[in-house]
């Protein structure tokens, strides 16, 4: 019986993940309850005591809201300010034109990957979707393999590239470098969709449906109304271009010196993000004629709408710390430390059940990071490659508890069965093949 007695942290925490699952599936308990009471039963259960408890759930909260609440934020700012500005459209439409009819498929790739790094996918499939029909129409070509395409690239952005909600959750709790996310994930990203939103659509059959009705359509703006195309497309792409940059800058200089301090602070999250918002302000806003009151409703239309993905991180980030302060990450990297089992396939299957079971993508992701984080330092492993594993696990495939499942089946207007054929089976490509781009990776970086 020792082992059971030694196997008992374990244990509490497979219980805890079987009562949030209860909790939010069962009783539709919203997650960040079922995530700090799941956290409060966990932390008694480990032993540690009701003061330092408390004190593990708050700063677990905090602290992971410290670094990760400015950096949503003013992404899903961005994002509003391109879809009140028209730029969205433009960036959409101008892409799809230069590419022509007969690299179309190539040209939504690339639009659904610009959206999903600066949108949340939800924005960027209602903005894209009508789009993509229309020129599917036009094109005399069936509409679903490019809906696709474009779920397949926005999706990936979403669940893989900052400020997005779960790769940046990621970040903090395996303490990756995000330029470093960003340099990789593009390595990961690219193969990935070309092999979910090219290679499988053509391999599917029967997708030759009817156009669907357009339930939600967004403003459609005038040539005149629209920013130019560069602008559009700059601005969400400010703090990839300024971390990347300052991540590649940061291995010629001195650390100590005054170049690495200013570079390393232009180059952090949230600076290089407020510096995107600050001109995305005059650029979206204030150059197109708009007042200030006007833009600032739209700022906080944005804040608004990301409040409760928030607070299910912080939840979150409440139950890793309660993981780690009870000792039970130094159980888990003494029992693994002889494993021949790899931390990052590890890392996706405990993502990928948990998001088959609760549907919650970056819950599941920064619960799995929260019981695999203490792996890294033993395994030696690069922790933004944990990232991209992780991250990869939170794309996989998902069904009737997951929002996008639905969103994707009624505005294609598709029975469950081909949803499955096609977001279940494109999702669980991404997923796999993101995995097996990260293993490949791992063997030449450590």
């Amino acid at each position: 019986m020792t082992w059971l007695v030694e196997a008992l942290p374990l244990i509490w925490i497979a219980l805890g993940v079987v009562m949030m699952l209860v909790l939010n599936i069962t009783f539709k308990l919203n997650s960040v309850l079922a995530l700090l009471i799941v956290s409060v039963i966990v932390g008694i259960l480990e032993g540690e005591p009701l003061d330092k408890l408390v004190l593990s759930i708050q700063n677990g909260f905090g602290s992971t809201l410290g670094s990760l609440a400015l950096i949503i934020g003013f992404g899903v700012v961005i994002g509003k300010l391109m879809v009140d500005s028209g730029a969205a459209q433009r960036v959409a439409t101008t892409i799809l034109n230069k590419f022509g009819k007969k690299n179309v498929q190539w040209a939504i790739m690339l639009s659904g990957l610009i959206f999903g790094v600066s949108m949340f996918y939800e924005v960027a499939f209602v903005i894209l979707a009508p789009l993509v029909v229309s020129i599917a129409i036009e094109a005399e070509v069936a509409f679903l393999p490019l809906g696709m395409t474009m779920v397949a690239a926005a999706t990936t952005a979403h669940s893989l590239f900052p400020p997005q909600p779960g790769p940046t959750a990621l970040v903090s709790a395996y303490h990756a470098d995000m330029g470093l996310v960003y340099i990789y994930g593009i390595i990961v990203a690219i193969p990935t969709i070309i092999c979910s939103g090219i290679l499988l659509p053509k391999l599917l059959r029967n997708l030759d449906k009817p156009a669907p009705p357009m339930l939600q359509k967004p403003r459609v703006f005038t040539e005149r109304e629209m920013p130019g195309f560069g602008i559009s497309l700059f601005v969400p792409l400010i703090p990839a271009i300024i971390i990347t940059a300052a991540t590649l800058l940061k291995l010629f200089l001195d650390p100590k010196s005054e170049a690495f301090l200013i570079i390393n602070f232009l180059g952090s999250a949230v600076i290089s993000m407020l510096i995107a918002v600050i001109v995305g302000i005059f650029a979206f806003g204030l150059n197109r004629g708009k007042k200030m009151p006007e833009i600032m409703a739209s700022f906080a239309d944005a804040i608004g709408s990301v409040a409760m993905i928030i607070f299910i991180i912080g939840s979150g980030g409440a139950f890793k710390q309660v993981i780690s302060d009870s000792g039970v990450g130094n159980y888990i990297a003494a029992l693994m430390q002889n494993s021949v089992i790899s931390p990052f396939i590890m890392a996706w299957i405990i993502t990928v059940i948990l998001r088959l079971a609760t549907g919650a993508g970056t819950v599941s992701a920064i619960t799995a990071a929260g019981i695999v984080g203490p792996l890294v330092p033993t395994f030696h492993v690069d922790p933004a490659l944990m990232v991209l594993a992780t991250a990869s696990a939170s794309n996989t495939i998902t069904h009737v508890n997951d929002a996008a499942f639905w969103l994707f089946k009624e505005y294609f207007n598709l029975s469950i069965k081909d949803t499955f054929k096609t977001w279940g089976l494109l999702e669980l490509t991404n997923s796999v093949v993101g995995l097996l781009i990260v293993l490949f990776l791992s063997l030449f970086i450590h």
